[in-house]
C-alpha cells in the first residue's frame, strides 16, 4: 500500500521543516541561493565541501538542521528532461530513504510552472520507492507511511503519479519474487487475485489446450517442466465506462519464463543466476494494466502472457527438432536457450487474432541488446516509422529511454532453414536482438507491432526514478504510450 500523501499549496515554514525529521526541497537552478528553510545550514555544508550553488543541480546536498531535521537540497534546470529529473531526485531522495523514515516532507519553490513540475517528480519517485520488496529477511525494512508535500497543490490529488507507482511497484515485486515463490501455478493465481482487484476478466489457455490448439512453439518449451502448469493468459481491461464500444484496443504481451535454465543448451552458473527475473516481460504488462485500470483510462486493453519455465529433463525440446507454431509456421530448433522467442511466437499469434490497433510486447529477450546498450536503457523495433516515433515521444516524456532499431528484411537469410520455414535463431549470435525481431515478425502478420527488448529491465544501483536494481522499465513508457493513443 502507498503511503498517505498530503498536499499544502503554502511553501514549508521553518516551523514546519523543524517538525519533521526528513525533507526534500527542490529548488530552481539560480546563480545564488535563495532564501529558505534551513539556507544558513546549507550554506556552511556547501562551503565545508567546497561547492559552489551550481553543484545542486548536478548533486544533491544534505545538511543536519539545529533541531535534528535531515534536510536535502537539489536545483532542477527548466529545461531536463523526465529522465535527468527523475535520476536527481531519486539520488536525493537515496539520502533520506537511506534511513527508512516513517514520514517524509517535499518542499517545492520557485514559480507555479516550476513547482508543478518539481512536485510530479518528487511525488512519483517518494511514493515508487516508498514500498520495499518482497524479501524473507529476518527483520523487514521499515514502511514510510506518510508523505507530505509543501508549495503546490494539485487539481486530482497526482492520481496519475500515484498509478504508475502502483503499477510499477507491482512490477517489481512480481519480477524479484524467486523461483520456488513464482511457479507458472502460483503466477495464475496471483493474476486470478490481481483480477479480482482491478476488475479485470482473465482466460487461461493450459497446456493440454494449447497442445490440442497446435501451439507447438510454446508447449515444446513447456513440455520440459515436470509440473505441467504452464499458460497462455489473457486478462482484459474493457476501458471501464463503455466496455470497450469506440475505444482504441491495444494488446500487451509479455514473455514470463519463471525460470529458465537454458534447457539442453544449459547455462553456465553466471549466466543462470537472477534467471528467475526472466518473467520480468509479463510483469511488465501486468504493470501497465493495474496503472490503466486505477486510471479508468478510456482504452481496450488485452494483456497476454505467456507464462512457462524452461527446464532440462527427458521430456525438454531438443536441438534440430522441428515443431509447428500456432499459425502454423515450422520452426527449426537450433539453441533451447532461445525459448523466449519461441512462447511469444504463439502468444503474438493470439494477440493479434483480436485485430488490435497496436500490439506492444516486452520481453528481457537477448543478451546482444545488452551488449548494444547496458543496462540503462531498452531497445525498440516498430512496424512503421510512425510507430517508432510514438514509442519515442513516449521515452521522453516517461523518463524510460529507449533506441529504436532497424530490422530489415534481409537479415532473414540468416535465419533460412533447409528443413522448415524457419530457423528458431542462429548459432554465430551475431545481431541476435535483430533477428529475434525477424523471427518474431512473422506472427503478427500486418497488425501494426513494438517490440520491446528489455535490456534496461535491472540496472545496478536503481535507474530513473527507481531505487532498486529490478526498475520496472516499461510501465512508465506504455502509459505514456498510452496517451497518444486514447480516443
Amino acid at each position: 500500500m502507498l503511503p498517505k500523501l498530503t498536499e499544502n499549496k503554502q511553501e514549508i515554514t521553518v516551523k514546519s521543516l523543524g517538525a519533521v525529521a526528513h525533507a526534500l526541497l527542490l529548488l530552481p537552478v539560480s546563480k545564488s541561493l535563495p532564501e529558505v528553510p534551513g539556507s544558513i545550514e546549507l550554506k556552511a555544508a556547501m562551503k565545508r565541501r567546497d561547492l559552489k550553488i551550481d553543484a545542486l543541480a548536478k548533486s544533491p546536498v544534505a545538511a543536519q538542521l539545529p533541531g535534528g531535521t535531515l534536510a536535502v537540497y537539489a536545483m532542477l534546470k527548466a529545461d531536463a528532461g523526465a529522465f535527468e529529473t527523475h535520476e536527481l531526485v531519486r539520488k536525493a531522495l537515496a539520502l533520506l530513504l537511506g534511513e527508512h523514515p516513517k514520514s517524509l516532507a517535499l518542499a517545492v519553490f520557485g514559480e507555479d510552472a516550476f513547482k508543478a513540475r518539481a512536485a510530479e517528480a518528487a511525488v512519483y519517485t517518494a511514493l515508487v520507492n516508498a514500498v520495499p520488496l518482497p524479501s524473507r529477511k529476518s527483520k523487514p525494512d521499515p514502511v514510510l507511511k506518510t508523505v507530505q508535500l509543501f508549495g503546490h497543490q494539485s487539481a486530482d490529488g497526482f492520481a496519475r503519479a500515484q498509478a504508475l507507482a502502483e503499477g510499477n511497484i507491482l512490477t517489481r515485486s512480481l519480477t524479484v519474487q524467486g523461483p520456488d515463490e513464482l511457479s507458472p501455478g502460483v503466477y495464475r493465481k496471483r493474476i486470478k487475485a490481481l483480477a479480482k482487484q482491478y476488475g479485470w476478466t482473465v482466460e487461461e489457455y493450459g497446456f493440454d489446450k494449447l497442445k490440442k490448439m497446435g501451439a507447438g512453439a510454446f508447449c515444446a518449451v513447456a513440455q520440459g517442466s515436470p509440473s505441467k502448469d504452464a499458460a497462455i493468459v489473457r486478462i482484459r481491461w474493457e476501458g471501464g465506462k463503455g466496455k470497450g464500444k469506440g475505444l482504441k484496443k491495444v494488446a500487451f504481451v509479455g514473455k514470463g519464463i519463471c525460470f529458465d535454465t537454458g534447457g539442453h543448451n544449459l547455462k553456465p552458473a553466471k549466466y543462470m543466476q537472477g534467471m528467475h527475473e526472466d518473467m520480468n516481460g509479463s510483469a511488465v504488462v501486468l504493470g501497465i494494466l493495474a496503472a490503466a485500470s486505477k486510471l479508468k483510462l478510456p482504452v481496450a486493453l488485452d494483456g497476454w502472457v505467456a507464462l512457462a519455465e524452461n527446464h532440462i529433463s527427458p521430456q525438454a525440446y531438443r536441438q534440430n527438432e522441428v515443431v509447428t507454431a500456432l499459425n502454423g509456421t515450422t520452426i527449426e530448433v537450433v539453441h533451447t536457450d532461445a525459448e523466449g522467442r519461441m512462447v511469444l511466437a504463439d502468444t503474438l499469434t493470439l494477440a493479434a487474432r483480436g485485430k488490435p490497433d497496436l500490439i506492444a510486447d516486452f520481453a528481457t529477450l537477448t543478451g546482444s541488446m545488452h551488449y548494444a546498450l547496458g543496462s540503462r536503457m531498452s531497445g525498440v523495433f516498430a512496424s512503421t516509422s510512425a510507430i517508432a516515433h510514438q514509442a519515442s515521444r513516449a521515452a521522453t516524456s516517461s523518463g524510460e529511454r529507449i533506441v529504436v532499431f532497424p530490422y530489415p528484411d534481409d537479415y532473414d537469410a540468416s535465419l533460412d532453414s533447409t528443413v522448415a520455414d524457419v530457423k528458431q535463431c542462429s548459432m554465430e549470435g551475431e545481431a541476435d536482438h535483430i533477428l529475434a525481431t525477424r523471427f518474431l515478425s512473422r506472427f503478427v502478420g500486418d497488425m501494426p507491432w513494438l517490440h520491446m527488448d528489455l535490456s534496461g529491465h535491472s540496472c545496478k544501483g536503481g535507474l530513473g526514478a527507481v531505487m532498486s536494481d529490478a526498475n520496472g522499465f516499461g510501465v512508465a513508457w506504455a502509459m505514456a504510450l498510452l496517451d497518444g493513443l486514447k480516443g
